[in-house]
């Protein structure tokens, strides 16, 4: 016999778009359960890099920045193109900023600018060249207490001997340790808390990026009573009076029957390990050997299969099906494989990236998704997606490359794993990675009778504000550019990851899921990466993901609340949509 349980809210997942409608739910006086299938809660959240684009939100406007929902609004719309959904558009761009208050003023999610983070594209219509992107604080781990064992661990790659690295000025600390006296008594300062957290706790406390957003929010569920079901995969959806009014999940090794009185939120996490729908939806993992995800295993397009089931659509036109990112495979201990994502290595000065007969295709400063779908114009029909990013010696000390860390961590072991390729010249570095050595020798030639003009005539390297705030302000007068001229010489391949797909279940302004005609379907919303992106299957900027997730999860509980008035009049597009 099935138990039943009764609640306001279930929500099936638990990264920021669950978690997000979880807590805002809840602050509304509904009861909620979150059902998450894995044994750790954060999902993706909690290995992302935590960024949050939300256009004219709070926090950046105390720290000085002017924006406006009507400039951002022409950012999507040129970015977007022919999928631009003014009514989720609008709802995203009003709501956004109550959200981030919302959270920041109420919850333990505590928020700071990235005024620098530039869009991706800053000179197009409508884009900035900083101050839409935010993150979470950094979280002392004991605040979670016991919970903390069930709080999903960030990605192994991205962390150094156990420690989480801030993105921004402390990355740029540990860069530049061995160049700074400031640097180095932080960096000194940062490894001796952690040897301390180590020696006390068994592991790193002090959390960053995505894993502090995760944790925030897992944080301020547990303060307003969420019951966060772990080990708890949700089995199908329950339909009745002409809308979804539960679920069916498994929960302490027996079927429980869960009966929603507002509505179920599906925020699974989409689909970036679901190899079926890879295949179909992905055109380079047509065998299931051309993508590697950094997204958790447990990603497998639950939420999707649980709305379809109920009558709802998944997006099939967007331009790309996923937010793309160039990712090295890395050797594991026992026998596995890694997964580094390849954010910002790209744009340091003195690194180029060729493909394997040796040509570059690509600014390689570029966001990690342009540069992806530069990758896939440049690959043949019936090829591998797949290049190799060159550096020289004086790079690899100063910046280190992918898994591999600056000087003076030992490389050694990264050449002997096979991860890290090498060569006393530009051509015997060739033969090693599989290059082929007259385009390598041409392209490396070419770079550096570049350099001496001070500009990428090729490809326009650090010609962008997005580049150069990825780049080493120390090289002027491009931070991008540098020779690649002193061997040894090395090279890490490069294939095809993601940061979460885009192509969820189409929704509305109110994140109601809609079926086949276009209607809501009652007592069903989605957020995050089961929501169809309102990007239109770009990606503008950094936190395009998180930013709507953490907005639509408000959006979801305000109007399962019963608050249906839209925050700003609609403009007439939206109306006329």
């Amino acid at each position: 016999m099935t138990d039943t349980v009764e609640c306001d809210v279930l929500v099936v997942g638990s990264g920021a778009g669950g978690l997000s409608a979880a807590v805002a739910a809840a602050a509304r006086g509904l009861s909620v359960i979150v059902a998450e299938k894995e044994p750790y809660v954060g999902g993706t959240t909690a290995v992302s890099g935590g960024f949050l684009w939300v256009p004219n939100n709070p926090v950046s406007r105390r720290d000085g920045i002017d924006d406006s929902a009507e400039d951002a609004r022409t950012y999507l719309r040129h970015e977007a193109g022919n999928h631009f959904n003014a009514d989720a558009v609008d709802a995203f761009l009003a709501a956004g900023p109550e959200a981030v208050d919302f959270f920041d003023r109420e919850t333990a999610l505590k928020f700071e600018p990235a005024s620098a983070f530039s869009d991706y594209h800053p000179t197009a219509p409508g884009g900035r060249a900083g101050g839409r992107s935010i993150k979470a604080q950094p979280y002392r781990a004991q605040g979670l207490g016991k919970e903390l064992r069930r709080l999903r661990p960030p990605l192994p790659e991205l962390t150094f001997v156990g420690l989480m690295v801030g993105s921004g000025p402390e990355l740029k600390h540990f860069f530049n340790a061995t160049r700074s006296v400031a640097s180095a008594a932080y960096v000194a300062g940062r490894l001796a808390s952690h040897a301390r957290d180590l020696l006390l706790n068994g592991r790193g406390m002090l959390l960053t990026n995505g894993n502090a957003l995760a944790a925030r929010l897992f944080r301020s569920a547990l303060d307003r009573g969420v019951q966060v079901w772990t080990d708890t995969p949700v089995l199908r959806l329950e339909r009745g009076n002409g809308g979804v009014r539960g679920a069916v999940v498994r929960h302490d090794g027996k079927e429980i029957r869960v009966r929603t009185r507002r509505g179920v939120v599906l925020a699974a996490g989409g689909f970036p390990q679901d190899k079926e729908r890879r295949r179909a939806m992905f055109p380079h993992d047509h065998d299931n050997t051309g993508h590697h995800s950094p997204a958790p295993s447990g990603n497998t397009g639950d939420g999707l299969r649980l709305g379809e089931g109920a009558g709802a659509v998944v997006e099939q036109g967007y331009p790309n099906a996923a937010a793309w990112v160039p990712v090295s495979r890395v050797p594991r201990k026992d026998g596995g494989w890694g997964v580094f994502p390849h954010f910002i290595d790209r744009a340091k000065p003195g690194l180029i990236a060729v493909l394997p007969d040796g040509r570059r295709f690509v600014n390689e400063a570029n966001s990690y998704h342009d540069f992806i779908q530069a990758l896939f114009a440049s690959t043949k029909p019936g090829q591998a997606a797949r290049a190799f990013l060159v550096v020289d010696q004086p790079f690899l000390r100063r910046f280190g490359l992918g898994f591999v860390k600056p000087f003076p961590v030992p490389v050694g072991p990264n050449i002997r794993s096979g991860y890290l390729k090498t060569g006393g010249t530009v051509a015997e570095l060739a033969r090693n990675a599989g290059i082929d050595p007259a385009g390598l020798e041409e392209t490396v030639a070419a770079w550096n009778r570049d350099m001496q003009a001070g500009e990428d005539r090729a490809f326009g390297k650090g010609s962008t504000a997005y580049n150069r705030f990825n780049g080493d302000p120390e090289f002027q007068p491009n931070p991008c550019l540098a020779p690649i001229a002193k061997g040894p010489f090395y090279a890490v391949e490069v294939v095809v990851g993601d940061l979460g797909t885009f192509a969820g279940l189409r929704s509305n302004g109110n994140a109601q899921v809609l079926d086949e005609a276009g209607r809501p379907i009652p007592g069903l919303y989605a957020a995050g990466n089961d929501m169809a992106s309102i990007m239109g299957g770009n990606y503008p900027g950094g936190g395009i993901t998180l930013g709507p997730a953490l907005t639509f999860g408000w959006i979801a509980a305000r109007h399962m609340a019963g608050v249906t008035e839209a925050a700003a009049t609609p403009t007439a597009e939206a109306i006329e949509a």
